[in-house]
């Protein structure tokens, strides 16, 4: 099992995830459901990209020195969230159900990444 490739898998299940989400919507004949849902994947697809960003930073050992921009990253994600969330709810732009669903999608890549892992792993045990 290959973790290192596991990991840059990941970000793209997770877009994976979230096109087909929204692919799924669209071709439902919502677009307002299918546009919120778009923007609230790649709002949480952007929030894991700076967490690895950070933990990458912070687990190098002292070797790579944490920018000034990612130290703002770590500490603007979840107020940065909060705001576009909060932006469609008080606004109504989006639908504010959509825009949750959305932020969701990294969790289903990441599912979908653990089970190829575990699918790998029964392979090379059998």
């Amino acid at each position: 099992m290959d973790l290192t490739q596991a990991e840059v898998r990941l970000p793209r299940w997770m877009l994976a995830v979230a096109a087909a989400g929204t692919l799924g919507i669209l071709l439902s004949a919502h677009v307002l459901l299918g546009m919120g849902f778009a923007v609230g994947a790649g709002l949480g697809i952007l929030n894991y990209l700076w967490l690895h960003q950070a933990v990458e930073a912070m687990m190098s050992g002292g070797q790579l020195r944490p920018s000034k921009s990612m130290f703002a990253k770590i500490v603007l994600r979840y107020p940065f969230a909060f705001g576009v969330v909060y932006l469609f709810y008080v606004t109504g732009w989006l639908p504010f159900q959509a825009v949750l669903a959305g932020l969701f999608a990294p969790l289903g890549g990441a599912m979908i990444a653990s089970i190829a892992l575990i699918r790998e792993g029964l392979k090379v045990q059998g």
